[in-house]
């Protein structure tokens, strides 16, 4: 199984973990220098956590465009936000 997040969850449970892993594959972990393994189970969740955090962050993205675009049309004014997200 090819994981997005694979190297970015094992660094948020354990900062100092060593490892390699070929193509991002969950199945193909190799833990160097000692590294104490991480179950597959908490990598899975962590990873889960990441992808809805990135997912989440996303459509803020896009409800603050909409919003600022509604306001923009209604004459109303804007957040900083907001207007960040119209600035080229």
């Amino acid at each position: 199984m090819i994981i997005k997040y694979l190297g970015h969850a094992i660094k948020q449970i354990n900062p100092n973990a060593e490892f390699i892993c070929e193509e991002h594959n969950l199945d193909n972990i190799q833990w160097l220098n000692g590294t104490t393994p991480i179950a597959k189970a908490d990598i899975e969740a962590k990873i889960a956590e990441l992808d809805t955090a990135d997912e989440t962050a996303k459509q803020a993205k896009i409800d603050l465009k909409a919003s600022a675009k509604a306001k923009l049309i209604a004459g109303e004014p804007l957040t900083e936000d907001e207007a960040n997200t119209i600035v080229l």
